[in-house]
């Protein structure tokens, strides 16, 4: 199949990350508003072109006062930084519909190299007659890399909010018209 113009379908596709709370809890969150512009073949990625947008303002952990503090300037600082961005630079396919994608991550004008586990996750028609993909990404980064570093010590010893971030992105795509 050849390289084709995919659009993502924002109300079936997911960016959520999670990180250790306290040490020893965890808190998940998410991303509502992201885009995509990736020109691919869905059968073999390879050879594709990915670039990938998050609004950092639309973060959500289900606590208003922790996603306010998170857009400030101690964390995220939307306000100079509105946006994390991706951009594939190597794609290695390491199994049957399975890929490593490299790429720059690029998060309060840090940008460094990161690479996400993907997977093929299946291809069909939906009732309409639109051919959909599905895709899965997994990764880790360290916010600390991107000069996301506010913390506060614990009494107990360690930190209040872990530096390791796990990253899951679930994508639906369809071919664009």
């Amino acid at each position: 199949m050849a390289k084709v113009k995919w659009n993502i379908d924002p109300a079936h596709s997911s960016v959520e990350f999670s990180i250790k709370h306290m040490m020893f809890a965890t808190v998940r969150g998410s991303f509502h508003d992201f885009e995509a512009n990736i020109t691919a073949d869905p059968a073999d990625l390879t050879g594709a072109d990915i670039e990938f947008s998050v609004d950092i303002a639309s973060i959500d952990t289900r606590n208003a006062d922790r996603d306010n503090h998170l857009r400030s300037a101690d964390l995220f600082d939307v306000e100079h930084y509105p946006k994390m961005t991706f951009r594939a630079t190597e794609i290695v396919k390491t199994g049957e519909g399975e890929y490593d994608v490299t790429g720059d991550l690029t998060i309060r004008g840090n940008t460094r190299k990161e690479t996400f586990k993907v997977k093929f996750l299946g291809e069909g028609k939906d009732p309409w007659g639109n051919v959909k993909f599905g895709y899965s990404a997994e990764g880790k980064i360290k916010r600390s890399d991107y000069g996301v570093t506010y913390n506060a010590p614990l009494e107990t010893g360690g930190f209040l909010i872990g530096d390791e971030v796990q990253i899951s992105i679930v994508i639906e795509a369809s071919r664009a018209a």
